[in-house]
């Protein structure tokens, strides 16, 4: 059946009434534009896939607006809109979701997409390999539930090092597969490939020009999306991808491209941290003092372990940078909070006022 190719089971199954299902109702985001969001019906069977626009209950029901629909979502679509549109009725629960903080730094988060099985954080050999990068999209993949993969692209401009930056992306991701690819000359790619599969969806990020919409092209057989060489001289990326879009291949793997980000602030990602720095961590409880801030506490196993070169300096600060900003992102969200609970009671002692009033 295209609903099972589609990616869904039994897990969106119970989310929906078998009369939905029968009326060919619900459906999978395959790209989201301002204002609305092209939807591939699931049932009953593929064909053109249709724009659809959130319809007012919805829009009344996502609060932040976190749980608008993105790339990968299921939706149920509850009537026409006109103008040749549909009604997007609801948001299925999601599975698995990759969530960065709203730009601008507000108090919500913003998904980039759902229902992912495997993101594939795809890193260029080269001038702009980081590993700090790395270790940001790891903490927001693990937080978001699903199963992270290392691709590091362009290995055959970069052949006699590729073994070297393979070491530190390892380090970086401790137990998280990392491989080695070449879409230009196909090295690799086999590897990829088999992490792909039917019903499967996977998504890449990564910042620009680093080869994720070559590397979904090299996937697909055929030129799927449009890629641009990087600048001469210093390897820096080109915006390609303005848009996520899923993209269902002929195997039935699904894949969802992303537009490049250099800057990405995981967003209420504290399990992620912990699982990403899962050595600091298990540093961390063999201090002396349980609110050790591991810089000149006595007995501070991580300063000992810094010290020895067991513990890069930079690996120490990208975790307790991103501690910090975790903490920031908490705060910020418990003042917000506070502050909508007094908006509502006020409202709620106006109201009580006016009604005393018109009483009197």
């Amino acid at each position: 059946m295209f609903l099972q190719t589609c990616g869904f089971d039994a897990f969106f199954e119970k989310s929906v009434s078998a009369d939905e299902l029968a009326q060919g109702r619900v459906g999978r985001v395959v790209q989201v534009q301002r204002g609305g969001a092209l939807v591939q019906l699931c049932e009953p069977g593929p064909g053109e896939p249709v724009w659809a626009k959130p319809s007012g209950k919805l829009l009344h029901a996502v609060g932040d607006g976190s749980e608008l629909p993105a790339a990968g979502d299921f939706v149920v679509l509850s009537g026409a809109a006109g103008d040749g549109w549909s009604l997007l009725d609801r948001v299925l629960p999601r599975k698995a979701k990759l969530v960065r903080q709203a730009v601008g730094g507000g108090t919500s988060g913003q998904v980039i997409a759902a229902n992912v099985d495997t993101v594939f954080v795809v890193c260029a050999l080269g001038a702009d390999f980081s590993e700090r990068r790395i270790e940001r999209y790891l903490a927001t993949i693990w937080a978001g539930g699903a199963l992270p993969v290392v691709v590091l692209t362009k290995a055959d401009l970069h052949a006699e090092d590729a073994a070297a930056y393979a070491a530190k992306a390892r380090l970086a991701a401790p137990g998280v597969p990392v491989v080695v690819v070449s879409a230009a000359t196909g090295a690799g790619m086999d590897a990829v490939r088999g992490l792909c599969g039917p019903g499967r969806t996977v998504a890449c990020v990564g910042s620009s020009g680093v080869g994720k919409s070559t590397l979904i092209n090299a996937l697909a057989g055929g030129q799927r999306l449009a890629t641009q060489a990087v600048r001469a001289g210093d390897d820096k990326g080109r915006h390609t991808t303005t848009a996520r879009e899923l993209i269902m291949l002929a195997d039935g793997s699904m894949l969802i491209d992303t537009p490049g980000m250099r800057e990405l602030a995981p967003w209420d990602a504290d399990e992620g941290v912990r699982e990403v720095f899962a050595d600091l961590e298990g540093l961390e409880v063999r201090c002396r003092f349980s609110n050790c801030a591991h810089a000149e506490e006595p007995g501070c196993a991580v300063a000992a372990a810094l010290a020895d070169g067991s513990l890069p300096a930079e690996r120490l600060a990208s975790w307790l940078k991103l501690r910090r900003e975790q903490a920031w992102q908490e705060r910020r969200r418990d003042a917000s909070a506070a502050s909508e609970e007094r908006k509502k009671w006020k409202k709620v002692h106006k109201e009580i006022r006016q009604r005393h009033k018109v009483k009197t």
